[in-house]
């Protein structure tokens, strides 16, 4: 059962003109709806913060216990569900890829939440500072990601250049129908080897990346005007059964759900320009 959400009388409109996204090839930063409380399993690292004066969040991790603060981090590939009173949440999702989980910061080093007030107030204002550049029309192009919410570029993860060369591809063209097969060929590595070796250096086996880049390539979508089936189309799966399975196992909505969400968000796409 969904937990009861609070808005502050008179807040709900400005709530709704608080909502944007800002995506970058490696980066996203959310800021918006949660949807009802389901199981998610993101490709990525992820945190949640609540934004000022809101409530903290829960999450429940792999069906444990709840737990509750205002700062959650969640490791790729976990199984949780969180739950939040208040009709905005603060998300950030940092791939895999392209970091060094042993070089990350602490806090970001843990599963749950933390106690990190300096780093919640960065993501408070941070969020704050995107919104006034939105509303002006301001393009994202020019902020630093990492610069914005951590103070300094995270640490890049070093990957074998063959496996980083298939990476890109599939970060660049999602939908792309590539095998793991027709990938080892590319970079002259038997099947087998290629798939240990991109498991090694990745953190991911081939067919869990692919995966969560095209359930991740949805987001660009969210504010276009197209049917779920085009969207499915567009993103490589080959039917919309197939394209509503894997949202859900990855994001915990349906793909509907999350597009009727997306109405009132400001989406800043560095592959796609700004749409409001």
């Amino acid at each position: 059962m969904q937990r009861t959400r609070t808005t502050p009388p008179g807040r709900g409109a400005e709530r709704q003109g608080e909502r944007l996204m800002w995506l970058t090839p490696h980066r996203v930063f959310y800021a918006g709806l949660l949807g009802a409380t389901a199981e998610r399993t993101m490709g990525g690292h992820g945190v949640y913060v609540s934004p000022a004066g809101a409530p903290p969040n829960r999450i429940r991790v792999g069906g444990g216990a709840w737990m509750t603060g205002e700062f959650i981090v969640v490791p790729p590939h976990v199984p949780h569900e969180v739950e939040s009173e208040y009709p905005l949440i603060f998300n950030l999702l940092i791939e895999s890829e392209s970091v060094d989980p042993a070089r990350m910061p602490a806090f970001l080093q843990h599963c749950g939440p933390v106690d990190a007030p300096a780093f919640v107030q960065r993501v408070r204002e941070a969020h704050a500072h995107l919104l006034a550049a939105s509303a002006r029309g301001i393009d994202f192009e020019g902020f630093d990601f990492d610069a914005m919410f951590f103070g300094e570029a995270l640490a890049p993860r070093a990957l074998d250049p063959r496996i980083r060369k298939v990476a890109e591809a599939i970060n660049a063209d999602p939908a792309a129908p590539m095998s793991a097969e027709e990938c080892a060929a590319s970079v002259h590595l038997s099947f087998s080897r290629f798939l240990h070796l991109f498991k090694q250096e990745t953190g991911m086996a081939f067919r869990a990346f692919r995966a969560w880049k095209r359930a991740r390539s949805l987001l660009r979508y969210v504010r276009q005007s197209c049917t779920l089936t085009d969207i499915a189309l567009d993103t490589g799966y080959p039917d919309s059964t197939h394209f509503s399975h894997s949202i859900r196992q990855v994001y915990g909505l349906k793909p509907s759900d999350i597009v009727a969400g997306s109405r009132r968000l400001a989406l800043h796409d560095a592959a796609g320009g700004f749409r409001q």
